[in-house]
């Protein structure tokens, strides 16, 4: 596959504060038309964490409540301590390499961030991705899963290997579930390894973003940290990957376009402007989001011990 271009990604800050900013590759680098099935990538860290909090308090979110409509999210944690509440009563941490996964359809209110113990490095991803229009109004679903259920591909003797968050690598699947087809991969390669990356046949948008190291693409192109290479699929079904001297670690995103436009304003993903004013009305009153637990989820003293 040609290259189409490679980016640096650029800071962000996704909720407003000044001392929280991330490492975006799309929308702000990659447009929306040409990452579709993808919305967003945010690469968070690596910083130090000022102490750890557990899924029995409400204290110490990184982001606080905040809502979301009409797409899925993917929160991938490289190092330390995944960390969500949400309006469906789930209240989970989760160790890197770990992430959840979070089919948002019809709308969900949760709080991330704060389960890394003091003193120790958070570093992680927050991808979103389209969701067809016709699955906008379905009830949420998700599922976090641990680094003994991620599966991993070998890809030579030295140890390099590729963790299957999403979509098929080999004989491998990856447990995350979202409403369009995509393949998500954490690809980690020893120094001066080479991976030989085959596009799946029905995927038609291909993204590598590193986060470690460098690394050659194509035996010309060289692929730093935090930057991002777009390919052309349609030129060809095959990128070739040579790591650095200090090895080198990238995501790769490749996904089948949906081709469908959306309407996007802030958390919210809407199918038209209509449905996006009526997500706003139903947040302003209270009527958001219409599938949640009977019980003040943003309480952690109100949960239901299990069993009860």
């Amino acid at each position: 596959m040609a290259i189409k271009y490679v980016k640096a990604a650029q800071t962000a800050y996704p909720t407003g504060n000044p001392d929280f900013s991330v490492k975006q590759c799309f929308p702000s680098v990659i447009p929306e038309s040409e990452a579709d099935p993808f919305l967003m990538c945010d690469e968070f860290g690596p910083v130090v964490s000022s102490g750890a909090y557990g899924n029995d308090t409400d204290e110490g979110f990184d982001v606080p409540w905040h809502p979301h409509h009409g797409m899925d999210i993917l929160s991938y944690i490289v190092e330390g301590v995944g960390r969500h509440a949400d309006s469906l009563g789930n209240r989970e941490t989760y160790a890197g390499p770990g992430f959840q996964w979070m089919s948002v359809g019809s709308g969900v209110e949760h709080a991330e961030g704060g389960g890394t113990p003091r003193g120790e490095k958070t570093h992680g991803f927050q991808i979103w991705l389209k969701m067809p229009r016709s699955k906008m109004e379905d009830d949420p679903r998700y599922g976090t899963v641990g680094e003994a259920d991620i599966p991993t591909v070998g890809l030579d003797a030295a140890g390099s290997l590729a963790r299957v968050i999403s979509g098929g690598l080999g004989e491998k699947t990856g447990p995350a579930q979202f409403g369009v087809t995509a393949q998500i991969l954490d690809v980690d390669l020893k120094p001066g390894a080479t991976f030989d990356y085959d596009r799946p046949p029905n995927l038609d948008t291909v993204m590598f973003y590193a986060f470690k190291g460098a690394a050659t693409l194509n035996a010309g192109k060289t692929l730093n940290a935090q930057e991002v290479a777009l390919f052309d699929a349609e030129s060809g079904d095959r990128a070739s990957v040579v790591a650095g001297d200090k090895g080198f670690r990238m995501m790769v995103f490749a996904g089948k376009r949906t081709n469908e436009d959306v309407t996007w304003h802030g958390p919210f993903v809407c199918a038209d402007r209509r449905q996006l004013m009526d997500v706003f009305k139903a947040q302003q009153s209270g009527r958001f989001p219409p599938v949640r637990v009977p019980y003040d989820y943003k309480d952690a003293s109100k949960t239901p011990a299990c069993g009860a």
